[in-house]
């Protein structure tokens, strides 16, 4: 790496270094500061991140086990790649649960919920402006997580929260496509408005739709960064 790419982390009596320095490396995965296929060299991190090798060691040993790290005999520790058919299958399943939430939604939300979803929404359009896409997504999973809990089904919730690590590897970089913030804003909105107006069959309608616009967004990225190597 010829520059710093991640930043010395910042001690909390909560955790233990270990879990400190695993969350650090894998939100860095997550938005992209470490992208697929690129070499994880313990000396460079640990020095990065102000720590020793053993705590980053130990980090890279459990990204491995969650899917973010692939161990390479003789090469060493690569942050791991994303087939096509990865993307497709996650989209997939992501826009079956979120179409179910937004339904659920659609019959079970408060006034108050409402009042949230809304108050989340307009969030994302005050840091939509601007080109901290990184911002813009966390706004973005926050609005998703309230759409998740007005649906008052548990189960739902923790299938979708057991995705939400690899979605947001997603989220950033189809939220980055030119134009693509902006056109989800407006099919979030539509969304609160048909679970405003209690339509769970239009709510899970437009929020499949969503879905399938952010997954033809992200394919749009890997494509035309395949004809940029080729």
């Amino acid at each position: 790496m010829d520059k710093p790419k991640l930043v010395p982390i910042k001690l909390n009596n909560y955790k233990p270094l270990r879990e400190i320095v695993f969350e650090s490396l894998r939100e860095a995965i997550i938005h992209g500061t470490l992208r697929p296929g690129e070499r994880l060299m313990e000396l460079q991190l640990a020095e990065q991140m102000g720590v020793s090798r053993t705590p980053v060691r130990e980090a890279i040993r459990k990204l491995e086990l969650e899917g973010f790290v692939v161990m390479v005999p003789r090469k060493g520790a690569y942050v791991s790649g994303i087939s096509v058919k990865d993307i497709i299958d996650i989209f997939e399943v992501r826009a079956s649960l979120e179409s179910l939430a937004a339904g659920l939604a659609a019959e079970r939300i408060t006034e108050e919920e409402l009042d949230q979803l809304e108050r989340a929404l307009f969030q994302i359009q005050e840091v939509s402006t601007g080109d901290n896409i990184g911002v813009v997504a966390e706004k973005d999973a926050s609005f998703h997580a309230l759409l998740f809990r007005s649906s008052r089904n548990q189960r739902l919730v923790a299938m979708i929260t057991h995705l939400q690590e690899q979605i947001q590897r997603f989220r950033t970089t189809s939220l980055a496509v030119p134009g693509r913030t902006k056109h989800a804003v407006a099919e979030h909105k539509n969304i609160v408005d048909a679970i405003g107006e209690r339509n769970a069959e239009l709510a899970q309608a437009l929020a499949r739709e969503h879905v399938e616009n952010a997954e033809q967004s992200f394919l749009k990225v890997l494509q035309e960064a395949e004809e940029q190597n080729d």
